[in-house]
């Protein structure tokens, strides 16, 4: 980096929310599968507290050496569906619990990895290990689940997104005295990456390397800054400003990556770039979208404006990494998007047009806060929707909603720090119950044949 790039990243850093959203080392459980459950969570333990015991101290040191914020340590490990078959338990609990305690050990805000693949069939321990996650994630703070239950080449495991659905609708019950905040600990994917280093979809693969750093950059708050400079230009220049500060917001992630990597003695992974927003003013993808000239998000033309913003993200960071991965573009979780809570809270935002949203953007459904009386079917169809369009286009999709038991409609849930608060979105009356009820899995679509 030049003295001219040096400046204007800390002006990035300074003014513009600039910072390094997470450091996620991710970490092979594969060889801690034992027959007995005691001795697997034993190894889980001792094998994260070993390989990831510095990775904290490593981050205050690059936070303290290079003045970049990195605001989270996180950790990402095999899914445990994989590690945990071997043993002959029927209850996953103690999994989860491992892994909770390993993340306090290890001084991590969350660890990932509770997790299934499912998206053609699953197998006795996939099952194992779904019926445990509402009891998994009641009992502990940390550990986050995911589930893959589609992909472009498999289709969509009908049996699998039924089972979410109650899965769902059991975790909110199990946190309701925490405003259902179980729920955000769970996503269901289609496409899930293997290297993701965001939460709460976060597992290490199985083609992945024995430990590997992966970074996971934001900077919502620079992309509305540097546009605040060119109002008024076409949206050629709206979208070559986009991938000109993508650039620089990447090369900063790159350096902190490969700096942890060489610390801690592990490969460098990837630099997810994506905008991923915080409730705190002026670090919104909405506002993004409503500098570019919408009076709300939500209003028509979010859905073009928003291709515009994460195509650019994608091509400026794809000129700063050879090494993008994960799930990078433009997140847009409600209760994390100050921009988005407003927008929702005065009726420009639907379940509806976020699902359209979702077709262009990173994720998908993402943070939403549903009525509580909302069934187990409507849940599970809406994850079906979401499969469909990550299906369809090849692309990751996924959905993270939160049933808040005794909610309705147009009330506020808090959830509190990087979770912010959530206004109530309704969700339609109309029953898909039939449709769910049939079970079986949706074909691959014709584009899934390509060899």
């Amino acid at each position: 980096m030049n003295e001219r790039e040096v400046i204007e990243t800390l002006k990035m850093i300074q003014e513009e929310k600039l910072d390094i959203r997470t450091i996620t080392m991710g970490i092979s459980l594969r060889d801690c599968a034992d027959e007995s459950a005691k001795k697997s969570c034993g190894r889980i333990r001792d094998k994260i507290r070993r390989v990831a015991g510095r990775l904290a101290a490593v981050g205050d040191e690059i936070e303290e050496s290079y003045g970049v914020p990195i605001i989270n340590r996180r950790i990402a490990v095999t899914p445990i569906s994989l590690v945990a078959e071997s043993s002959r338990t029927d209850d996953y609990l103690p999994f989860a619990l491992a892994l909770e305690d390993a993340a306090r050990d290890a001084d991590v805000n969350f660890i990932g990895g509770f997790s299934a693949l499912v998206h053609k069939g699953m197998t006795g321990g996939d099952r194992k290990l779904i019926d445990s996650i509402p009891r998994a994630l009641a009992g502990t703070d940390r550990v986050c689940a995911s589930v893959n239950v589609a992909t472009t080449r498999a289709g969509i495991n009908m049996d699998a997104v039924s089972l979410m659905g109650k899965t769902i609708r059991e975790i909110a019950e199990a946190t309701k005295d925490r405003g259902s905040v179980g729920c955000a600990r769970l996503v269901v994917f289609a496409n899930a990456p293997e290297d993701n280093p965001f939460m709460a979809g976060a597992f290490h693969g199985v083609g992945e390397a024995e430990a590997v750093i992966n970074v996971g950059i934001s900077g919502p708050g620079v992309i509305k800054s540097a546009l605040e400079k060119i109002r008024g230009s076409d949206l050629e220049t709206v979208a070559e400003t986009i991938k000109r500060t993508s650039f620089k917001i990447t090369r900063v992630g790159q350096l902190v990556a490969r700096e942890a990597a060489r610390r801690l003695g592990v490969p460098f992974g990837i630099v997810d770039v994506s905008l991923a927003p915080t409730p705190a003013v002026g670090d919104s993808v909405a506002f993004i979208l409503e500098e570019m000239g919408l009076e709300s998000c939500g209003a028509p033309g979010s859905t073009a404006a928003l291709m515009l913003l994460n195509d650019a993200v994608k091509k400026g960071g794809l000129m700063a990494s050879s090494f993008v991965g994960g799930l990078s573009g433009a997140f847009i979780p409600v209760s994390e998007d100050l921009g988005m809570i407003e927008a929702a809270s005065r009726g420009s935002l639907s379940i509806e047009k976020l699902e359209a949203m979702t077709a262009v953007c990173s994720v998908g459904l993402d943070m939403i806060a549903i009525p509580g009386d909302t069934t187990a079917d409507t849940i599970a169809a809406i994850i079906a929707d979401e499969a469909a369009i990550g299906v369809a286009n090849n692309k990751t999709t996924a959905v993270r909603v939160i049933p808040v038991v005794g909610r309705k409609a147009g009330d506020v849930v808090e959830f509190g720090g990087l979770l912010g608060r959530a206004p109530v979105i309704p969700v339609s009356r109309f029953a898909s119950s039939d449709f769910i009820g049939r079970g079986g899995r949706i074909p691959a679509p014709l584009q899934s044949y390509r060899n």
